[in-house]
Order: structure tokens, then C-alpha cells, then sequence
């Protein structure tokens, strides 16, 4: 009995086939909409945890913090010195690297090219701390680390804008008027999904050239630590955070003048927040269904009026109610689930395309694709409810006089 009521129903969506297909065209619409805004967002998920993962395993930022003062200013709290960084290396346990960091924005010039940078200034520790592999060269030396000897290691894109394809390990950059030889270039890195920063436009200095030949002072801007293990983090920024407090003397009670902060922690946030958005937008897709489901129920509608001596002669001849009310449910739930399995086909290709210029993993949620095509469904049946109620309740004898 139902498999000959779904062929009835198909029969007329048949016969109407440019009007039914005009009201599944919302449903089409909602359904891609819901299929392309949630499997890019978790595309766009994976590719942020990737890029933060490219920063450098296990990475944990310890920095100033700024801390208020009377009339509501704010001030830098005392900068991090060398010895804090030696200082960690040698009393926390289970440490893959420690690197001090200085930064400072500069012209670089080469012959008659010139590029803007940062440049960066520490030890072989950040090499180790950020993944860095160099890719022609070598890192810095004892004597050249502990000597601020000016010499220096290239970013991949600085390499490109100031030699192009010349070899520059030998030759000579100024930077603030200051001859640095180069040493070394770095391994390219991709680039930032996310981000407008290339993290190839860099130029690596020792430390001490830094402090002495370019900021003339003694402070460092923040300090990397590596931990040897993801296992190991939390641990190791507990024992930071106490080594910290006992080297800047600070009372139980007060708050810290610095921060911590590692990968996994900012990993988190920023998935949340895109996992936010993500639900954001499909909701806003989904009411793309809702409309389609209106139109749904116009169009049956319109078909129960045009159907009416149909109906009546149907009820007359001893169909009961529900034959009908089944029938035209049946209708409706055809068209709505037909949109939805067009929708899902036209959500993951167009899905596929979009994400291929952004440079995005395509991550195919089952879960989501059916929750969209059990949604369309749905839509059908509800709003597909009160038409096929109006047919189901006409009276023969009128409908049999409706012209």
C-alpha cells in the first residue's frame, strides 16, 4: 500500500515537473548552503591547528605582562633578561630548548635591492625551538653566538628578494648600516592559512649583536621554551611559572608580571572560536530549508485546490482520510528529500572547489550531511502536514462539485 502511494505521488511530482522542481530548488539551495559553510569551516579548523603546530612543537611563550597603576595607566612590567633564560635551561626539567627573543623591524640592503624584515635576534636555541632546518649553511658558532659577531641566517623569502637565485651564503646584507654576513638560509615554511604575515620574511642575528649593535640594551622581548614532550607542557609551565616568581621576587598573593602561554592553549581558543562560527553560519544557512519548506507548502497548496475533484472522487469510492493525508505527505516528504540528496551532492562538490584556492584539507562530517538531509526531510513532513490535512478533511460531495 505505501510503496503504490510513494509511485502516486511520484507520478504527479512527474506531472508537474517544472513546478516541482522550482519548489525544490530552496531546499537544494538550504541544504548546499548548510553542506559548504560547515565542511569548510572544518576545513578551515584543521588548517589553523596545522599552521599553529608549525610554530614548533611543544612551544610555550613566556612573556612581560603589563600590570596597572595608580591613575589608571599602564606601564611594561621589568623586561626578561639572558640570565632568565639560562635559568630555565637549567633548573626545569624535561626541556627540549630555550631561546631568547628580540624583536626589531629594519630596511635590509643588498647591492642595489633592499626589502623590509624583522629581525630577530637569539641563539641556536630558537632554531631548535621554532623547527627551523636550514636548508644552505650553517647555524652560529660558540665564539659568533657569545661574541655578537655580525653574521647572520636568511628567511627564505629574503633570500628570494635580495638574490634571487644567487647563492648568499658568503655575502653581505647591510642592516642599520651594519655589515652582517650571511650564513645560512632556512627550509621554507608555509604559509599562515589565517595570517598576513610571511613567516619566511626574517632575518635570524645572534643575541648579543643584537643587544650591542642594534637595540643597546640588555633586555629580550620574550623567551621560548620547547618542551620535550606535549605529555611534559603543563608541568613544565608550572615550574616556570614558580621559578619566575622566586627570580622577580614576588610575594604570595600578588599577581604575576608575566605570562605563559603555549600552542595547545591558543590551538584551543582559536578552534573554539572557529567551531563558534561555523555553527553560526550553518544556522544561518539552514533557514534557507525553512524557506524552501514554505515553499513546499504553497505548492501543495496550490495542488490540493487544483486536485480537489480528484480527491473527492478518491474519498467517494471509500479511501479513507488518511489514504490521503498519507498521500500528499508522501508528496511532500519525495520533494523535500530529493532536494536534500541534490543539495548534499551540490554542497560537497561545490565544497571541493572553494576549498582548493583557500588551501583548505576537505574534511567530509557524515554526521552533518545526514543531519542536513534528515532536516530536509523533516521540512517536508511538516510543512507538508497542513495541506495534506485540508485534502484529507475536504467533504466528497463538495469536492466532486468543484470545478
Amino acid at each position: 500500500m505505501l510503496w503504490q502511494t510513494i509511485l502516486l505521488s511520484i507520478r504527479e511530482i512527474r506531472r508537474n515537473l517544472m513546478r516541482s522542481t522550482l519548489t525544490i530548488l530552496g531546499i537544494v539551495i538550504g541544504v548546499a548552503s548548510v553542506i559548504i559553510m560547515v565542511t569548510l569551516g572544518f576545513g578551515a579548523t584543521a588548517k589553523v591547528t596545522s599552521d599553529i603546530s608549525t610554530m614548533g612543537s611543544n612551544l610555550i611563550w613566556v612573556m612581560p605582562s603589563r600590570e596597572a597603576v595608580r591613575g589608571g595607566a599602564r606601564v611594561e612590567s621589568v623586561l626578561f633578561e639572558y640570565a632568565d633564560c639560562l635559568a630555565i635551561e637549567r633548573e626545569i626539567d624535561n626541556i627540549y630548548a630555550v631561546a631568547p627573543y628580540i624583536g626589531y623591524s629594519s630596511q635590509l640592503v643588498y647591492g642595489n635591492q633592499n626589502t623590509s624584515a624583522e629581525v630577530v635576534g637569539s641563539t641556536n636555541g630558537y632554531i631548535k625551538a621554532q623547527d627551523w632546518e636550514i636548508a644552505d649553511g650553517r647555524s652560529f658558532t660558540e665564539g659568533e653566538a657569545g661574541s655578537g659577531k655580525a653574521v647572520c641566517i636568511l628567511g627564505s623569502t629574503i633570500r628570494e628578494e635580495l638574490f634571487g637565485a644567487q647563492n648568499p651564503v658568503g655575502e653581505s646584507i647591510r642592516l642599520k648600516n651594519i655589515s652582517f654576513q650571511v650564513i645560512g638560509v632556512f627550509e621554507a615554511k608555509e604559509l599562515v592559512a589565517f595570517g598576513t604575515q610571511d613567516p619566511n620574511n626574517f632575518v635570524l642575528v645572534p643575541m648579543r649583536a643584537m643587544q650591542r649593535r642594534i637595540t643597546g640594551n640588555k633586555y629580550i622581548n620574550l623567551i621560548f621554551v620547547s618542551a620535550q614532550d606535549s605529555d611534559s607542557t603543563e608541568k613544565v609551565k608550572e615550574d616556570i611559572t614558580k621559578l619566575m616568581r622566586q627570580r622577580r621576587r614576588i610575594p604570595i598573593g600578588k599577581e604575576d608580571t608575566f605570562q605563559i602561554s603555549d600552542q595547545a592553549g591558543i590551538s584551543s581558543i582559536v578552534n573554539k572560536v572557529l567551531l563558534t562560527l561555523t555553527a553560526v553560519l550553518g544556522a544561518i544557512a539552514a533557514v534557507s530549508l525553512l524557506v524552501g519548506g514554505i515553499g513546499i507548502m504553497n505548492i501543495m497548496l496550490v495542488s490540493v485546490t487544483e486536485r480537489t475533484r480528484e480527491i473527492g472522487i478518491r474519498l467517494a469510492i471509500g479511501a479513507l482520510e488518511r489514504n490521503v493525508l498519507t498521500q500528499f505527505l508522501v508528496e511532500a516528504v519525495v520533494l523535500s528529500s530529493f532536494g536534500g540528496v541534490v543539495g548534499v551532492a551540490m554542497g560537497l562538490t561545490a565544497a571541493f572547489f572553494i576549498s582548493k584556492p583557500l588551501n583548505l584539507p576537505l574534511i567530509i562530517n557524515p554526521g552533518v550531511i545526514l543531519l542536513a538531509f534528515a532536516f530536509s526531510a523533516g521540512v517536508g513532513v511538516v510543512f507538508g502536514f497542513f495541506p495534506a490535512r485540508q485534502a484529507a478533511r475536504l467533504d466528497p460531495i463538495d469536492a466532486l462539485r468543484h470545478e
